[in-house]
């Protein structure tokens, strides 16, 4: 752990531990860093492979989201926020699913607001989940080859998320795709209050309750060519 995550990571998740645990859930603390993935003109899987897994675009009332491993209230304020959910079948047997916002996304998770820049020409993606029997397959790469295809269809050059510091495996698999790092923000959460610390504007925010939150816009502007962060791409690997 220590070697994956350095020492600020791993003291701050022992802290978290310790703040869940005394306050019985009432204290959290969350750090996320905050990247920028290039839209792939060039598919991640070669035709004949990930071929009996199906990728659709669903719409908020169909049946699937019952089997989402999602709270139906946050499932619901995604899609009132007009975000656009991609999920993977294999053999009609739900598998997965990543989400998808062609604007500014509030945060179901702590107070925040992202905003991708420019706008139309940046996106902002969420929640990328696989069942855990799938892990191992294709079912995570075929989810981005849908979301790069619907992405480029609506002229979106950059997408950019936010991914704990504590999921090294969800870290790890976004810096395969190519991602560029944008900064990172801490936030400590306790009952109504919540404090924000972050490497980018607005650095450090003060929220006292639910309509309060900082504003985080995220330029991709001058993050370089499509051809040039594909070829970064290619070098990682």
């Amino acid at each position: 752990m220590l070697r994956q995550w350095g020492w600020f990571n791993v003291s701050l998740f022992i802290l978290n531990k310790f703040f869940v645990t005394v306050s019985n859930g009432g204290l959290r603390l969350y750090r996320y860093h905050l990247i920028a993935q290039p839209i792939s003109r060039t598919p991640l899987l070669p035709p004949r492979r990930g071929r009996n897994i199906d990728v659709r675009l669903i719409h908020e009332k169909d049946e699937i989201v019952r089997q989402f491993p999602r709270p139906a209230a946050a499932i619901q304020a995604r899609f009132a926020q007009g975000a656009k959910c991609l999920v993977a079948f294999k053999e009609e047997q739900f598998v997965g699913f990543l989400w998808l916002l062609l604007g500014s996304y509030q945060e179901d998770e702590v107070r925040a607001r992202y905003i991708p820049l420019p706008e139309k020409r940046a996106a902002w993606d969420f929640d990328v989940y696989v069942e855990p029997n799938f892990r191992l397959g294709f079912t995570f790469p075929r989810l981005w080859d849908a979301a790069n295809g619907f992405l480029m269809e609506h002229d979106v050059l950059w997408t950019c998320s936010r991914i704990s510091a504590f999921n090294v495996g969800s870290l790890g698999a976004h810096a395969r795709l190519g991602t560029t790092a944008l900064g990172s923000a801490i936030f400590f959460c306790a009952g109504p209050w919540q404090i924000t610390l972050a490497s980018v504007a607005p650095y450090f925010h003060l929220s006292t309750h639910s309509g309060s939150f900082p504003e985080f816009r995220l330029n991709t502007q001058g993050l370089g060519d499509i051809s040039r962060a594909e070829k970064d791409k290619t070098t990682m690997e």
